[in-house]
């Protein structure tokens, strides 16, 4: 993170449209599946940037329904259940449970690089169960699921919880100040 600087009169801080602890929390369901945000984006551009941002905001909602579609693909295989639920014990306490980030020999790993660690294992576990088919469908379904609901859920109302803290005033108004400031403010 960039660092800040400030100066009487103005706040500055560093534009990020997500604090580092909100990517990583679980929405309520019923803001996920409200259906007063649903809108048609207005454009293939429009449509992209909701993808972005509803998958930032609802990424552990998301990563639960992915979970969930690929588990109802296994209902009738026994022994890739058996290990699809061995790797979700894995996703319940290093991602979607886990208020504190994960070390590994004293470094901190990102988020993205616990999500993509442990989206590989559980692929390749399940595959290594002899059934590709089952997971290759259940992604592409959970693929299009997700995809069809971030796009078409506004953004409007998404509020980022946290961020009022860490930026203040400021990431209400907008991460830019009105004129550049030197190292003091004119009266």
């Amino acid at each position: 993170m960039p660092s800040t600087t400030t100066t009487y009169g103005t706040i500055t801080s560093a534009a990020t449209p997500i604090s580092s602890h909100a990517k990583h929390t679980r929405r309520p369901w019923p803001e996920l599946f409200s259906v007063s945000s649903f809108s048609l984006p207005f454009s293939a551009g429009d449509a992209k940037a909701r993808v972005k941002l509803n998958v930032s905001y609802f990424r552990v909602n998301y990563v639960i329904i992915a979970l969930t579609i690929l588990f109802l693909t296994l209902l009738w295989h026994p022994t890739s259940m058996i290990v699809f639920l061995i790797t979700f014990i894995f996703w319940w306490f290093l991602y979607l449970f886990n208020d504190n980030p994960v070390v590994v020999f004293n470094k901190t790993v990102d988020d993205n690089v616990v999500l993509g660690a442990l989206s590989f294992a559980t692929v390749l576990l399940l595959v290594l169960t002899h059934v590709a088919v089952n997971v290759l469908v259940g992604l592409i379904i959970a693929v299009v699921v997700i995809g069809v609901h971030a796009a078409f859920r506004g953004t409007e109302d998404l509020g980022f919880p946290g961020e009022e803290e860490e930026n203040g005033l400021l990431s209400v108004v907008g991460s830019m100040p009105l004129r550049p400031t030197s190292g003091y403010n004119r009266i």
